[in-house]
């Protein structure tokens, strides 16, 4: 690289960098806004928390960084046409491309940025938040019970426990499980322990007694109240852990070989395949879009005419054309979420705009143009026409 494409080159870089982790950064607050009861009302740690949304970052960059890649491009190239670095350039013989050098670099760094991102780190990423988050779910009721405060686990079962100790000890356990429709039951032990299963937590429960209301053995009836004393009893705390050891992994916790040719044995039904290839298809296609918008950004930037007075038509033009884009890839993806036939349009949206955008960065060849017309040009005769005024 020259000079001068280390100068742009450095801009952009740094431009690049600060706009993507400001922007993920934003990204990331908002979306970690839906785990702050985690901390709030759950007791987790500030570490735990912080350590969990971080996962989500990899997801978050692989999506804005095609668009932070446009934003820059774009902005800087209207600058340097602002401060009048462009004209210098072009006056030292400086063609188009080798003025769009820097940002094409640029725009194949991010895109292989994107292709990394997406084809390994969301992927594993993504399997440890699932897999954290299903730790936390089934494993925090332990954290839940704190000392004579009445801690609903879920929306039917409440745990109330007079005093813990550090080992784990409980005494004076009230326990509201109302999980069962029809015949809640509440529990009064003496003391208990948390005990941790493979199945998730449970509280084993010691002298206490159990209390029922059983439906009415006959209709008109008034229900019935059915009292047992143990000696020994436990209690189930990992509300969710059987109907999350069957779930099906989502598509972003899979690798491109999974979503295009799933395993047969985990009987998935159509549709679900269906999604996933299309899934596969949209990693492959996002980081040639990238490129694309990119090559739009210098489109826009480096075509037309001088202007004096700055390049605020050419930043609408460039602005309105990836607002556009932006809004016709949901569209293509959801299409192809439900129609595999619409999968080719995936790869028609991420390619066609570039080439058209590199035509127009090119000079548009082929297209038909005027020629210039002449002031005082030479006649059909040979002669020059007359001045329609002397100059003084």
């Amino acid at each position: 690289m020259t000079r001068i494409d280390r100068y742009i080159f450095r801009q952009l870089g740094l431009a690049l960098l600060a706009v993507t982790c400001g922007l993920a950064a934003l990204v990331w607050l908002v979306q970690s806004l839906r785990f702050v009861e985690l901390v709030l009302e759950r007791g987790l740690s500030l570490g735990v928390f912080v350590g969990l949304t971080g996962l989500l970052l990899p997801n978050f960059i692989a999506v804005i960084l095609p668009i932070t890649t446009f934003v820059v491009v774009l902005f800087v190239y209207v600058r340097l046409g602002v401060d009048r670095e462009l004209v210098v350039l072009r006056a030292a013989g400086l063609s188009q491309w080798r003025l769009a050098r820097p940002a094409l670099v640029l725009a194949l760094l991010s895109a292989g940025l994107v292709l990394w991102l997406n084809l390994h780190l969301v992927p594993v990423s993504q399997t440890a938040f699932r897999q954290w988050q299903f730790e936390i779910r089934n494993q925090v009721a332990a954290v839940l019970l704190q000392e004579g405060v009445f801690s609903p686990i879920g929306d039917d079962l409440t745990v109330y426990v007079r005093e813990r100790g550090p080992d784990g000890s409980l005494r004076g356990i009230l326990v509201h499980d109302s999980r069962e429709r029809g015949a809640p039951v509440t529990i009064l032990a003496r003391e208990g322990r948390i005990v941790t299963t493979p199945h998730g937590p449970r509280v084993s429960l010691v002298d206490g007694v159990r209390q029922q209301v059983e439906p009415p053995a006959a209709p008109g009836a008034p229900p019935r109240l059915a009292v047992l004393s143990f000696s020994q009893n436990s209690i189930d705390l990992a509300r969710a852990t059987r109907s999350e050891e069957t779930r099906t992994r989502d598509s972003r916790e899979r690798r491109l070989g999974e979503l295009l040719h799933p395993d047969p044995a985990e009987g998935l039904p159509p549709r679900l395949i269906q999604r996933f290839r299309a899934e596969a298809h949209q990693r492959l296609t996002s980081p040639l879009t990238a490129l694309s918008f990119a090559l739009i950004a210098m489109a826009s930037a480096l075509t037309g005419q001088f202007r004096r007075h700055g390049g605020g038509a050419r930043l609408a033009v460039g602005i309105g054309t990836m607002v556009a884009l932006l809004a016709i890839g949901l569209m293509v993806n959801n299409l192809a979420a439900r129609d595999p036939a619409a999968i080719p349009l995936l790869w028609a949206h991420a390619l066609v705009p570039g080439l058209i955008a590199a035509w127009w960065l090119a000079g548009a060849p082929g297209l038909p143009r005027r020629a210039p017309r002449r002031a005082n040009g030479p006649g059909p005769d040979g002669q020059r026409p007359a001045a329609a005024h002397a100059s003084p």
